[in-house]
Protein backbone atom coordinates (compact mmCIF):
# COMPACT_ATOMS: atom_id res chain seq x y z
CA UNK A 1 0.00 0.00 0.00
CA UNK A 2 1.28 3.23 -1.23
CA UNK A 3 2.87 5.52 2.35
CA UNK A 4 0.95 9.04 1.49
CA UNK A 5 2.86 10.24 4.63
CA UNK A 6 5.81 10.52 2.17
CA UNK A 7 4.13 11.69 -0.64
CA UNK A 8 5.21 15.59 -0.01
CA UNK A 9 8.74 14.66 0.78
CA UNK A 10 9.01 12.38 -1.69
CA UNK A 11 8.22 15.24 -4.46
CA UNK A 12 10.81 17.82 -2.53
CA UNK A 13 13.45 15.45 -2.63
CA UNK A 14 12.97 15.11 -6.22
CA UNK A 15 12.96 18.72 -7.03
CA UNK A 16 15.74 19.57 -4.75
CA UNK A 17 19.03 21.18 -5.82
CA UNK A 18 19.99 22.28 -1.62
CA UNK A 19 18.72 19.41 0.59
CA UNK A 20 15.69 18.47 2.50
CA UNK A 21 15.01 17.95 5.98
CA UNK A 22 12.31 15.60 7.68
CA UNK A 23 11.95 15.64 10.91
CA UNK A 24 10.33 12.75 13.34
CA UNK A 25 9.51 14.28 16.54
CA UNK A 26 8.15 12.10 19.50
CA UNK A 27 7.30 12.57 23.43
CA UNK A 28 9.63 10.00 24.48
CA UNK A 29 11.97 6.70 23.91
CA UNK A 30 10.08 4.15 22.44
CA UNK A 31 6.95 5.72 20.57
CA UNK A 32 7.97 4.81 17.22
CA UNK A 33 9.79 7.66 15.35
CA UNK A 34 13.11 5.12 14.26
CA UNK A 35 10.49 2.58 13.43
CA UNK A 36 8.13 4.87 10.76
CA UNK A 37 11.58 7.29 9.96
CA UNK A 38 12.98 3.49 8.21
CA UNK A 39 9.49 2.29 6.71
CA UNK A 40 9.34 5.78 5.39
CA UNK A 41 12.43 5.57 3.87
CA UNK A 42 11.75 2.09 2.71
CA UNK A 43 8.64 3.32 0.63
CA UNK A 44 11.15 6.46 -0.73
CA UNK A 45 13.39 3.50 -1.82
CA UNK A 46 10.25 2.15 -3.69
CA UNK A 47 9.65 4.80 -5.40
CA UNK A 48 12.81 5.24 -7.14
CA UNK A 49 14.76 7.96 -4.66
CA UNK A 50 18.48 6.94 -3.98
CA UNK A 51 18.13 5.86 -0.25
CA UNK A 52 20.70 5.12 2.75
CA UNK A 53 21.62 4.76 6.41
CA UNK A 54 24.05 7.08 7.94
CA UNK A 55 23.39 5.81 10.98
CA UNK A 56 20.55 4.51 13.22
CA UNK A 57 20.09 3.41 16.79
CA UNK A 58 17.75 0.74 17.05
CA UNK A 59 18.37 -0.44 20.79
CA UNK A 60 18.18 -4.17 19.67
CA UNK A 61 14.41 -3.94 19.16
CA UNK A 62 13.47 -6.65 17.01
CA UNK A 63 10.53 -4.76 15.13
CA UNK A 64 12.65 -1.10 14.46
CA UNK A 65 15.59 -3.39 13.07
CA UNK A 66 13.11 -5.55 10.70
CA UNK A 67 12.70 -2.07 9.32
CA UNK A 68 15.74 -1.58 7.75
CA UNK A 69 14.86 -3.86 4.95
CA UNK A 70 16.67 -3.25 1.73
CA UNK A 71 18.30 0.04 2.26
CA UNK A 72 22.16 0.09 2.10
CA UNK A 73 24.29 1.11 5.51
CA UNK A 74 26.61 3.40 5.14
CA UNK A 75 29.74 2.04 7.22
CA UNK A 76 30.62 4.26 10.31
CA UNK A 77 34.05 6.33 10.99
CA UNK A 78 36.12 4.73 14.07
CA UNK A 79 37.45 7.56 15.91
CA UNK A 80 40.14 6.71 18.77
CA UNK A 81 40.10 8.76 21.86
CA UNK A 82 42.12 8.31 25.50
CA UNK A 83 42.40 4.36 24.00
CA UNK A 84 38.90 3.32 23.26
CA UNK A 85 37.33 3.15 19.48
CA UNK A 86 34.23 4.99 19.07
CA UNK A 87 32.20 4.65 15.95
CA UNK A 88 30.62 7.71 14.60
CA UNK A 89 28.70 8.97 11.70
CA UNK A 90 30.80 9.20 8.48
CA UNK A 91 30.20 12.52 7.52
CA UNK A 92 32.73 12.68 4.71
CA UNK A 93 31.95 9.43 3.39
CA UNK A 94 27.89 10.52 2.86
CA UNK A 95 29.08 13.32 1.07
CA UNK A 96 31.47 11.45 -0.87
CA UNK A 97 28.37 9.16 -1.68
CA UNK A 98 26.43 11.67 -2.55
CA UNK A 99 22.80 9.47 -2.01
CA UNK A 100 19.60 11.77 -2.77
CA UNK A 101 18.35 10.71 0.93
CA UNK A 102 20.18 9.50 4.07
CA UNK A 103 18.50 8.25 7.46
CA UNK A 104 20.34 10.32 10.24
CA UNK A 105 19.03 8.88 13.78
CA UNK A 106 19.70 10.29 16.93
CA UNK A 107 19.64 14.20 16.15
CA UNK A 108 20.59 15.58 19.39
CA UNK A 109 23.73 13.34 19.98
CA UNK A 110 26.92 14.47 20.64
CA UNK A 111 29.80 13.60 18.60
CA UNK A 112 33.17 12.02 19.86
CA UNK A 113 36.36 14.29 19.98
CA UNK A 114 37.86 14.57 16.81
CA UNK A 115 35.18 14.60 14.81
CA UNK A 116 34.58 17.37 12.08
CA UNK A 117 31.18 18.87 14.34
CA UNK A 118 30.43 18.81 18.24
CA UNK A 119 26.92 17.89 17.75
CA UNK A 120 25.05 15.58 15.13
CA UNK A 121 22.77 18.49 14.19
CA UNK A 122 25.78 20.36 12.74
CA UNK A 123 26.72 17.41 10.46
CA UNK A 124 22.81 17.22 9.04
CA UNK A 125 23.12 20.90 8.26
CA UNK A 126 26.42 20.09 6.42
CA UNK A 127 24.83 17.48 4.82
CA UNK A 128 21.66 19.96 3.42
CA UNK A 129 24.39 22.19 2.44
CA UNK A 130 25.75 19.48 0.16
CA UNK A 131 22.38 18.90 -1.48
CA UNK A 132 21.70 15.98 0.49
CA UNK A 133 18.34 15.46 1.70
CA UNK A 134 18.04 14.17 5.68
CA UNK A 135 15.14 12.22 7.54
CA UNK A 136 15.89 12.61 11.41
CA UNK A 137 14.85 11.60 14.79
CA UNK A 138 14.40 13.25 18.03
CA UNK A 139 12.56 13.46 21.38
CA UNK A 140 10.91 16.93 22.65
CA UNK A 141 12.96 16.74 25.65
CA UNK A 142 16.37 17.42 23.74
CA UNK A 143 15.05 21.00 23.09
CA UNK A 144 16.92 23.77 24.64
CA UNK A 145 14.40 25.89 25.42
CA UNK A 146 12.62 23.18 27.42
CA UNK A 147 15.75 21.62 28.74
CA UNK A 148 14.74 23.27 32.24
CA UNK A 149 11.07 22.74 32.09
CA UNK A 150 11.74 19.20 30.77
CA UNK A 151 13.94 18.71 34.59
CA UNK A 152 11.66 20.49 36.72
CA UNK A 153 8.99 18.25 35.49
CA UNK A 154 10.70 15.12 35.31
CA UNK A 155 14.09 15.11 37.64
CA UNK A 156 16.21 13.99 35.11
CA UNK A 157 18.70 16.75 33.48
CA UNK A 158 18.93 16.24 29.84
CA UNK A 159 22.33 16.59 28.80
CA UNK A 160 22.33 16.30 24.82
CA UNK A 161 20.37 19.52 23.21
CA UNK A 162 19.50 20.98 19.83
CA UNK A 163 18.86 24.30 19.26
CA UNK A 164 15.20 25.35 18.36
CA UNK A 165 16.30 27.38 15.41
CA UNK A 166 16.29 23.97 13.83
CA UNK A 167 12.99 22.92 13.45
CA UNK A 168 13.49 26.53 11.14
CA UNK A 169 15.28 24.50 8.89
CA UNK A 170 12.68 21.79 8.58
CA UNK A 171 10.45 21.10 5.31
CA UNK A 172 8.79 18.93 7.35
CA UNK A 173 7.89 17.99 11.18
CA UNK A 174 5.82 14.87 11.75
CA UNK A 175 5.39 13.88 15.59
CA UNK A 176 5.01 10.38 16.16
CA UNK A 177 2.22 9.87 19.21
CA UNK A 178 0.83 7.04 20.86
CA UNK A 179 -0.94 7.17 24.39
CA UNK A 180 1.15 7.34 27.86
CA UNK A 181 -0.48 4.06 28.84
CA UNK A 182 0.42 2.31 25.69
CA UNK A 183 3.87 3.25 26.11
CA UNK A 184 3.88 2.09 29.16
CA UNK A 185 2.35 -1.31 27.77
CA UNK A 186 5.12 -1.61 25.00
CA UNK A 187 7.84 -1.06 28.33
CA UNK A 188 6.01 -4.02 30.48
CA UNK A 189 6.31 -5.84 27.31
CA UNK A 190 10.24 -5.47 26.91
CA UNK A 191 9.78 -3.98 23.48
CA UNK A 192 11.52 -0.62 24.41
CA UNK A 193 14.33 -1.89 27.43
CA UNK A 194 15.93 -4.92 28.65
CA UNK A 195 14.29 -7.14 31.60
CA UNK A 196 16.40 -5.57 34.14
CA UNK A 197 15.58 -1.70 33.28
CA UNK A 198 11.60 -2.18 32.71
CA UNK A 199 10.91 -1.25 36.75
CA UNK A 200 13.16 1.59 36.95
CA UNK A 201 12.32 3.14 33.75
CA UNK A 202 8.15 2.70 34.38
CA UNK A 203 8.54 4.25 38.17
CA UNK A 204 11.17 6.79 37.25
CA UNK A 205 11.29 8.59 33.39
CA UNK A 206 7.61 6.58 31.76
CA UNK A 207 6.03 7.76 34.98
CA UNK A 208 2.27 8.33 33.27
CA UNK A 209 2.31 12.01 34.37
CA UNK A 210 5.25 12.92 32.84
CA UNK A 211 4.60 10.84 29.75
CA UNK A 212 1.38 13.16 29.81
CA UNK A 213 2.98 16.46 30.16
CA UNK A 214 5.64 15.25 27.54
CA UNK A 215 3.19 14.41 25.08
CA UNK A 216 1.40 17.76 25.23
CA UNK A 217 4.99 20.06 25.17
CA UNK A 218 5.75 17.83 21.28
CA UNK A 219 2.36 18.52 20.21
CA UNK A 220 2.43 21.59 20.86
CA UNK A 221 5.48 23.00 19.97
CA UNK A 222 4.66 21.61 16.26
CA UNK A 223 1.56 23.17 16.13
CA UNK A 224 3.59 26.68 17.09
CA UNK A 225 6.09 25.81 14.69
CA UNK A 226 2.66 25.03 12.03
CA UNK A 227 1.22 28.29 12.95
CA UNK A 228 4.34 30.18 12.48
CA UNK A 229 4.51 28.75 8.84
CA UNK A 230 0.73 28.93 8.22
CA UNK A 231 1.46 33.16 9.10
CA UNK A 232 4.30 33.19 7.08
CA UNK A 233 2.37 31.99 4.58
CA UNK A 234 -0.97 34.04 4.97
CA UNK A 235 1.41 37.30 5.01
CA UNK A 236 3.38 36.27 1.64
CA UNK A 237 0.30 35.53 0.04
CA UNK A 238 -1.94 38.25 1.57
CA UNK A 239 -4.73 35.79 2.35
CA UNK A 240 -7.40 37.18 4.80
CA UNK A 241 -8.72 35.72 7.84
CA UNK A 242 -6.43 32.47 6.99
CA UNK A 243 -5.36 31.46 10.07
CA UNK A 244 -4.14 28.76 12.71
CA UNK A 245 -5.50 26.81 15.36
CA UNK A 246 -3.30 28.92 17.92
CA UNK A 247 -4.77 31.86 19.43
CA UNK A 248 -2.55 35.08 19.59
CA UNK A 249 -3.67 37.96 22.04
CA UNK A 250 -3.16 41.27 21.82
CA UNK A 251 -2.88 43.87 24.64
CA UNK A 252 -3.13 47.51 23.26
CA UNK A 253 -1.72 49.73 26.13
CA UNK A 254 -0.89 52.99 26.41
CA UNK A 255 1.10 55.29 29.49
CA UNK A 256 -1.65 57.02 31.17
CA UNK A 257 -3.60 54.62 32.83
CA UNK A 258 -3.20 51.11 34.27
CA UNK A 259 -0.77 49.49 31.44
CA UNK A 260 0.11 46.61 33.33
CA UNK A 261 -3.39 45.39 34.87
CA UNK A 262 -4.50 44.77 31.02
CA UNK A 263 -1.04 43.32 30.50
CA UNK A 264 -1.57 40.60 33.39
CA UNK A 265 -5.13 40.33 32.61
CA UNK A 266 -3.98 39.57 28.80
CA UNK A 267 -1.40 37.31 30.41
CA UNK A 268 -4.19 35.61 32.45
CA UNK A 269 -6.55 35.05 29.12
CA UNK A 270 -3.13 33.73 27.26
CA UNK A 271 -2.28 31.20 29.71
CA UNK A 272 -5.88 29.65 29.56
CA UNK A 273 -5.85 29.39 25.56
CA UNK A 274 -2.24 28.09 25.66
CA UNK A 275 -2.02 31.06 23.80
CA UNK A 276 0.96 33.67 22.61
CA UNK A 277 0.59 37.07 24.28
CA UNK A 278 1.73 40.31 22.75
CA UNK A 279 1.70 43.94 23.42
CA UNK A 280 1.49 46.71 21.85
CA UNK A 281 2.05 50.53 22.68
CA UNK A 282 1.32 53.15 20.23
CA UNK A 283 2.96 56.35 20.69
CA UNK A 284 2.71 60.14 19.20
CA UNK A 285 5.76 62.18 18.12
CA UNK A 286 7.44 63.73 21.47
CA UNK A 287 5.24 61.32 24.19
CA UNK A 288 8.26 59.91 25.59
CA UNK A 289 10.15 62.99 26.60
CA UNK A 290 8.20 63.11 29.41
CA UNK A 291 10.15 61.54 32.32
CA UNK A 292 6.97 60.00 34.22
CA UNK A 293 6.23 58.51 30.97
CA UNK A 294 9.71 56.60 30.42
CA UNK A 295 9.38 55.24 34.25
CA UNK A 296 5.79 53.98 33.53
CA UNK A 297 7.47 52.15 29.76
CA UNK A 298 10.52 50.53 32.01
CA UNK A 299 8.24 48.74 34.35
CA UNK A 300 5.92 47.86 30.78
CA UNK A 301 8.65 46.30 29.33
CA UNK A 302 10.19 44.56 32.09
CA UNK A 303 6.71 43.02 32.98
CA UNK A 304 6.37 41.75 29.07
CA UNK A 305 9.93 40.20 29.80
CA UNK A 306 8.88 38.55 33.01
CA UNK A 307 5.49 37.05 31.35
CA UNK A 308 7.16 35.99 28.44
CA UNK A 309 5.34 38.63 25.97
CA UNK A 310 6.67 40.28 22.63
CA UNK A 311 6.16 43.93 23.35
CA UNK A 312 6.23 46.20 20.26
CA UNK A 313 6.30 50.17 19.93
CA UNK A 314 5.29 51.73 17.21
CA UNK A 315 5.02 56.14 16.60
CA UNK A 316 2.41 57.01 14.74
CA UNK A 317 -0.40 59.67 14.31
CA UNK A 318 -3.25 57.21 13.53
CA UNK A 319 -2.92 54.51 16.66
CA UNK A 320 -6.32 52.62 15.67
CA UNK A 321 -4.81 52.34 12.34
CA UNK A 322 -1.16 50.92 13.56
CA UNK A 323 -3.45 48.42 15.97
CA UNK A 324 -5.19 47.34 13.21
CA UNK A 325 -2.91 46.73 10.55
CA UNK A 326 0.08 44.93 13.86
CA UNK A 327 -2.86 42.31 14.51
CA UNK A 328 -3.32 41.66 10.94
CA UNK A 329 0.33 41.00 10.37
CA UNK A 330 0.74 38.93 13.35
CA UNK A 331 -2.50 37.05 12.52
CA UNK A 332 -4.18 38.34 15.81
CA UNK A 333 -7.61 36.60 17.50
CA UNK A 334 -8.21 38.57 20.07
CA UNK A 335 -7.37 41.94 21.07
CA UNK A 336 -7.68 43.73 24.98
CA UNK A 337 -8.14 46.77 25.46
CA UNK A 338 -8.99 49.27 28.62
CA UNK A 339 -11.43 52.12 28.43
CA UNK A 340 -11.64 54.58 26.29
CA UNK A 341 -9.47 57.80 27.26
CA UNK A 342 -11.52 59.51 23.97
CA UNK A 343 -14.52 62.35 24.68
CA UNK A 344 -18.05 61.26 23.75
CA UNK A 345 -18.20 64.12 21.58
CA UNK A 346 -14.93 62.68 19.56
CA UNK A 347 -16.45 59.16 19.51
CA UNK A 348 -19.72 60.34 17.71
CA UNK A 349 -17.47 62.48 15.51
CA UNK A 350 -14.70 59.76 14.39
CA UNK A 351 -16.21 56.33 15.83
CA UNK A 352 -15.23 54.94 18.99
CA UNK A 353 -11.86 52.78 18.99
CA UNK A 354 -13.82 49.11 18.99
CA UNK A 355 -15.96 50.01 16.19
CA UNK A 356 -13.08 51.42 14.12
CA UNK A 357 -11.71 48.12 14.89
CA UNK A 358 -14.48 46.05 14.01
CA UNK A 359 -14.95 47.39 10.54
CA UNK A 360 -11.85 46.85 9.06
CA UNK A 361 -11.09 43.25 10.53
CA UNK A 362 -12.34 40.11 10.36
CA UNK A 363 -12.05 37.05 12.84
CA UNK A 364 -10.48 38.79 15.30
CA UNK A 365 -12.46 39.11 19.14
CA UNK A 366 -12.27 42.36 21.17
CA UNK A 367 -12.34 42.53 25.07
CA UNK A 368 -12.50 45.69 26.96
CA UNK A 369 -11.30 45.34 30.46
CA UNK A 370 -13.14 47.23 33.31
CA UNK A 371 -10.01 49.08 35.11
CA UNK A 372 -10.84 48.88 38.57
CA UNK A 373 -8.75 52.96 38.46
CA UNK A 374 -10.16 53.91 35.37
CA UNK A 375 -12.52 56.73 37.25
CA UNK A 376 -10.10 57.76 39.61
CA UNK A 377 -7.29 58.43 36.89
CA UNK A 378 -9.27 59.68 34.39
CA UNK A 379 -10.56 62.58 36.97
CA UNK A 380 -6.93 63.65 37.74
Amino acid sequence: MENRASDYFLKEVQRANKGRLKIYIGAAPGVGKTYKMLRDANELKRQGIDVVIGFVETYGRKETEEQIGDLEKLPLKRILYNGIELEEMDLEGIIKRKPQLVVVDELAHRNAPGSKNKKRYEDVLDLIENGISVMTAVNIQHLESLNDYVNRMTGIKVGQTIPDYIFEYADEIEVVDISPQALRERIKQGKVYSSDKIEMALNNFFREGNLTALRELALREVANEVDERLLEYRNRKNVEGLTGAQERILVCINLRYNSEYLIRRGWRIAKMLKAKLYVLHVYREGELRDAEKLKKLDAVKQLCDELNAEFKMVMSSDPIETIINYAKDQAITQIVLGPSARRRIDEILRGSIVRRIMEKTRFIDILVVADPLYREMKET
